[in-house]
């Protein structure tokens, strides 16, 4: 292949794979370009995996893509590489190091982790209303490797610790099993346990190309913590869907949601649907001392002042409201929503949550709250 100017058959190139069926999309094409620039064209070798690590999104996808190349820039894929499980684990120790393997394979396996990183990184600040399907799907495995850490709060119980106040009862009775003697003191202090963090997801249609993210993102942190992370929906009605989101496995969590939901897409009544959500959950404990984040982008069709009124009432009783709304994160964006308008006095923290980023950023403000 010609480097004289490459950028016409690398863009045809993108062009047949959609023809064969690879969904390749405008982003997809965009880090493969990026990606070719950063290898050695020369070698057909960098050209191939370069494109099949950022334009295949599916393993369906791999035959077509080895059609595709073979016709369009004739030459035949590389074959798998018979290497043994030694060899082929310092090859991937080499390239994380940038160092040179003996078969020459470090700076190629180098190469593909940078294009992997660049494109999730990408993926990482994007909308996620804007996704398409293949990135869909690489965001369901980025989600997968989120680890939420719960917040925390202080418990009238005390352990055993090497410093802090006297333990009495304990130091009594070692002082009985030494025969009087007070050999070693005892000292406690106060223990942790986990805060309870309840979401409040809005499913209405103005948040329905969120829906589906915040769900599966939802699920993530309830099965980090399944005893202390409720999960409602809101909409013309409210659900609880904690239950369904404790399966293990998310695809049967969120077909469980689903059925569970009625009004997906729907109308919004906020202030209803918190009034039902803190009088028949939250006053009775589920809200109290938790942290409450809201999902939602603040259209509420029912009486601001209501939604007020019940997110003063909720802010008596968690430790800290979070709102998070996914429009925050975009340029010249203000709060004059009637719904946010209406909240904003009662809230800790108003939050973007349009991306993946702002998803991992919010994990953060919730342990730390």
């Amino acid at each position: 292949m010609s480097t004289a100017d490459p950028l016409p058959s690398l863009v045809g190139f993108a062009t047949a794979l959609r023809e064969a069926g690879v969904a390749a999309g405008p982003q997809r094409v965009h880090s493969y370009l990026e990606a070719v620039q950063s290898v050695d064209l020369t070698d057909i070798n960098n050209l191939y995996w370069a494109g099949r690590v950022t334009l295949c999104a599916d393993p369906d996808d791999l035959a077509r893509y080895d059609d595709a190349f073979a016709q369009w820039f004739a030459a035949e894929p590389p074959g798998p590489r018979p290497v043994t499980v030694a060899k082929e684990k310092r090859a991937r120790m080499a390239a994380m190091s940038g160092e040179p393997t003996a078969d020459g394979q470090g700076q190629q396996e180098a190469d593909q982790l940078r294009v992997a990183a660049t494109d999730a990184e990408l993926l990482r600040q994007r909308d996620l209303a804007e996704l398409t399907a293949a990135e869909r799907r690489h965001l369901r495995e980025l989600l997968a490797t989120l680890k939420p850490v719960p917040p925390t709060r202080r418990s009238p119980r005390r352990r055993p610790a090497k410093k802090g106040e006297l333990d009495p009862d304990r130091t009594l009775r070692g002082m009985l099993a030494g025969g009087g003697e007070a050999v070693k003191l005892a000292h406690r202090k106060k223990s942790t346990r986990p805060r309870r963090v309840v979401f409040l997801l809005d499913v209405s249609g103005s948040m329905s190309p969120y829906a589906d993210s915040l769900l599966r993102f939802a699920h993530v942190v309830v099965r980090s913590s399944p005893a202390n992370v409720e999960v409602f929906t809101l909409g013309t009605r409210l659900t609880r869907v904690s239950r369904q989101l404790r399966q293990r496995d998310p695809e049967r969590a969120m077909l469980g949601a689903g059925q569970a939901v009625p009004d997906f897409a729907g109308g919004t009544r906020l202030g209803e649907t918190l009034r039902i959500f803190l009088d028949r959950w939250g006053q009775r404990g589920i809200a109290r001392r938790a942290v409450v984040v809201v999902f939602s982008d603040g259209w509420e069709r029912g009486d601001p002042g209501l939604l007020g009124e019940q997110l003063a009432r909720m802010r008596r009783l968690a430790h800290a409201v979070l709102w998070v709304n996914p429009h925050a994160g975009r340029d010249g964006y203000a709060p004059v929503q009637s719904g946010i308008a209406a909240a904003l006095p009662h809230l800790d923290r108003l939050l973007a949550g349009h991306s993946l980023g702002t998803l991992e950023r919010l994990l953060v403000e919730i342990r730390n709250a």
